[in-house]
């Protein structure tokens, strides 16, 4: 240690570092993830001195993971401490999913020295010659602060931009010598960080309210945006006034009752559904680009108008042309719900070809069970209703990019309880770290903290190291690991395509024996068994592992004929 900063710790001087910690604080932060480094030394030493919980993965990926499944859980803004050069860039795939799904986090990044910035002046340890510009496809936006003056303010800014609307991560990066040098900076008090209000345009909400007036065959695709923006009871208002069935996407599962007469449930990628939108003679998209799951792979082809309403305003008509409402989805639906409850709505409204739209609703539905009886997918089916049965109504859950998330997506009651999977980006390693981050959401917001996380044998690979995390802050997840040997999707999408699979087959572990060599009690059992296992599994304290070894398919949204 230099006199200097001997010095320094001699006379409890603070930094830059306690200047980070204070702020969030100030601005409600509770939880901190991430992994130190050398350049971030400033910022887990101002971290003892501090109230906030630190929770140290073993992976930057699985730290912008859990620091994504903490916001999605406790409704508040995730905390992400990573280090310069390759800490850094390791957690850019765990962003790039919290930008894709719109989820707030502010993430603080070390630097080198302020004078060794530039293109490899120095060629210092970790150097890159712009760091935040790595960042730039998976975040917001990023700052460089070089002067610790500008700390509060600059994490103040961050802070708003993240929780509002469009929400997602954004990026902070502090030199190595600004975290660590004294200051004269008082200590901070009080920090304020409201979102931007993004109302609707009033001339959008009339002309939206006129085309949904005249309507007769309404229909509403409730995606993400809807439950970002909190938009549920509007949303279940308009549909019951238009009479309008309402399909969510995978990101919008809890939007709208699951069993209301209107739902179409999140049948997204089954053809009598698509059929239903596409005949809708006035389409409501909320909180969606009618991307590629939401359009059932860009196979949708709407006959009617479309009113699209989303606040990242890149998304309006970016698929399809329509009335684009550039708006936070709740404060939009709100509008809309308030101007139709005085528009004289159409005499018949809502007759599709003859049929009461709840009667189209419990036909497609049947039609779409039809389909399913027809393929064989018994285990499937049985499978997925015996997790949901065994998972209280009311507990989040964490899904990977399995093929039982590709079922949950489309089958999957959340109830009470939230579905969180990584549909947003689709990178692979999610299920567990977001779990673990979300229960430690859960538990920070006094609430039940036991989660459960679903991955496949594959994709359990990337998060495996995160046993050490649950483990060491013994964390209430129940880890499902489902094992096919494989990359099943990828497996099933080659067989389909080519006629055989190619490299998708994986050696692993076994998974029992590496979950106990953690300290983690695990178990393996029989699909059949799924249900039971887990039940037993979430009585118990801290963290632990099912695993069932199975192959699973996925379903034709199609006839095979």
């Amino acid at each position: 240690m230099s006199d200097a900063r001997a010095e320094n710790v001699e006379r409890d001087v603070r930094n830059g570092g306690d200047l980070v910690v204070e702020t969030l604080q100030a601005l409600g932060a509770k939880t901190v993830f991430g992994i130190p480094g050398q350049h971030a030394l400033g910022l887990f030493d101002a971290l003892s001195r501090s109230d906030l919980h630190f929770v140290s993965s073993r992976v930057e990926n699985n730290s912008a993971f859990a620091a994504d499944g903490y916001a999605r859980a406790s409704s508040e803004v995730g905390v992400l401490f990573l280090s310069t050069g390759p800490g850094a860039l390791t957690s850019l795939a765990g962003l790039q999913e919290a930008y894709a799904t719109g989820v707030p986090m502010v993430v603080i990044a070390s630097q080198i020295p302020l004078d060794g910035l530039g293109a490899r002046r120095k060629g210092m340890l970790h150097q890159l010659d712009d760091q935040k510009a790595s960042a730039a496809n998976v975040t917001k936006s990023q700052r460089l602060i070089q002067h610790a003056s500008g700390i509060p303010s600059a994490i103040q800014d961050a802070w708003t931009e993240a929780v509002s609307s469009p929400q997602g991560p954004v990026w902070i990066e502090i030199p190595q010598n600004v975290l660590l040098d004294p200051i004269v900076v008082p200590r901070v008090e009080d920090a304020l960080a409201e979102p931007f209000d993004n109302p609707p345009r009033v001339e959008l909400v009339r002309e939206a309210v006129k085309w949904l007036a005249q309507a007769d065959r309404p229909a509403i695709v409730a995606g993400g945006g809807a439950r970002r923006g909190h938009a549920e009871a509007a949303l279940l208002s308009i549909a019951e006034k238009l009479k309008a069935p309402v399909v969510s996407s995978p990101g919008g599962n809890g939007a709208f009752p699951w069993l209301h007469p209107l739902s179409l449930q999140s049948w997204v990628e089954d053809r009598y559904v698509t059929e239903v939108l596409e005949d809708a003679d006035v389409l409501v998209v909320v909180g969606s680009s009618l991307g590629e799951v939401t359009s059932n792979y860009f196979t949708l082809e709407p006959r009617g108008r479309i009113i699209q309403i989303d606040a990242e305003p890149r998304v309006l008509e970016s698929n399809r042309p329509g009335l684009g409402i550039r708006a936070d989805a709740g404060q939009a639906l709100e509008a809309i719900d308030q101007a139709l409850s005085t528009a004289a709505l159409a005499e018949q409204k809502s007759q599709w070809h003859g049929e009461s739209p709840e009667e189209l609703v419990a036909q497609t539905l049947s039609k779409v069970m039809a389909r399913l009886d027809s393929q064989d997918l018994a285990k499937e089916r049985q499978f997925m209703a015996d997790i949901r049965a065994a998972v209280p109504d009311d507990m989040q859950t964490f899904w990977d990019m399995t093929i039982a998330a590709y079922w949950g997506w489309s089958c999957w009651d959340a109830r009470g309880g939230e579905f969180h999977s990584a549909q947003g980006a689709g990178g692979l390693g999610y299920g567990f770290p977001a779990a673990i981050g979300g229960s430690v959401g859960l538990a920070a917001h006094g609430k039940p903290a036991r989660v459960l996380a679903v991955s496949g044998d594959g994709s359990s690979m990337y998060s495996i190291a995160e046993l050490a995390t649950a483990k060491q802050h013994n964390v209430p997840v129940t880890w499902l690991i489902v094992d096919d040997g494989g990359y099943g999707i990828l497996r099933e999408y080659m067989v389909g395509a080519f006629g055989k699979a190619t490299h998708t087959e994986l050696a692993r572990p076994d998974f029992v024996a590496l979950a106990e060599s953690f300290g983690v009690p695990a178990r393996r059992v029989e699909a059949a068994q799924v249900g039971q296992a887990l039940k037993e599994s979430f009585a118990a304290d801290g963290p632990n592992v099912v695993v069932v070894e199975t192959l699973l398919q996925m379903f034709a949204p199609t006839h095979l004929d």
